[in-house]
């Protein structure tokens, strides 16, 4: 039996391969499964449980790539499956929890403020893979859906760890929900740190800072998690009225 072969050049044409890498996609699978998790917990009424399984798919998803990219694994079906797995585990599941903690309470309210938040993550997610070497990559555009998500079920988190009753907040944590959902779309620039290279050296002090940093989460992971997202949520917003303010000419 002879090759195929291509009618333009008549060279053989390789057969495509029909197997995946294992490794990274495992890592995949992995934050699938957490955020699956974190949505039947919720169900259940197990809201700490929900959210830390929302932090767990982020360090999962954290890893997939970088092992792809360390392992030379990286395919177009990793990156796709990567991307189905990110809605699920970064966009349904946080709205979810926090509607089956709270946001059911108001009625069409919150279920409005948590699709807010899923059409948010979706188009973010959409746009991302649209974007993907076009965009410098100190910075992403709009706020990434692992920190949205971190934004959302760091508050679940940090207020079940504390015996905090939500419900009489739930407009308010509609407002917080959607106005991060709004964020993931907008044109705010978040700093990425992909231009910190773990390969060069760094300054002391910057070695103990980070020492310092995770025995100040460590101190208490719920409320420190849950604050550090918060501020990375801000800091777009701040940092463009910043840049706002100093293009205004003077009087």
């Amino acid at each position: 039996m002879t090759e195929p072969q291509n009618q333009d050049n008549q060279e053989p044409v390789k057969p495509r391969s029909r197997g995946i890498y294992l490794l990274p996609n495992l890592f995949t699978t992995g934050a699938l499964f957490s955020g699956f998790y974190a949505v039947v917990a919720s169900m259940n009424g197990h809201f700490e449980n929900a959210a830390i399984a929302i932090f767990v798919a982020m360090v999962l998803d954290g890893l997939d790539g970088r092992v792809a990219r360390l392992t030379n694994t990286s395919s177009a079906f990793g990156a796709e499956y990567d991307s189905l797995a990110d809605m699920v585990s970064f966009g349904v599941a946080p709205s979810l929890v926090v509607f089956n903690w709270v946001l059911d309470d108001i009625g069409k309210l919150g279920w409005f403020a948590a699709f807010v938040y899923v059409a948010g993550a979706a188009l973010r997610l959409a746009r991302f893979n649209t974007q993907i070497g076009s965009t410098d990559k100190r910075y992403f555009i709009g706020l990434p859906s692992p920190a949205a998500a971190a934004a959302v079920a760091g508050l679940v988190w940090a207020a079940t760890e504390y015996n905090v009753d939500g419900a009489p907040y739930a407009y308010a944590i509609a407002l917080y929900v959607a106005l991060v959902g709004v964020l993931m779309v907008s044109n705010v620039l978040y700093y990425s740190f992909k231009d910190v290279s773990l390969k060069e050296k760094v300054p002391f002090l910057i070695l103990a800072g980070i020492v310092l940093a995770v025995g100040v989460i460590s101190i208490d992971p719920a409320v420190f998690l849950w604050l550090l997202f918060l501020v990375y949520a801000i800091s777009g917003p701040a940092l463009w009225l910043m840049r706002k303010t100093k293009q205004k000419p003077a009087n």
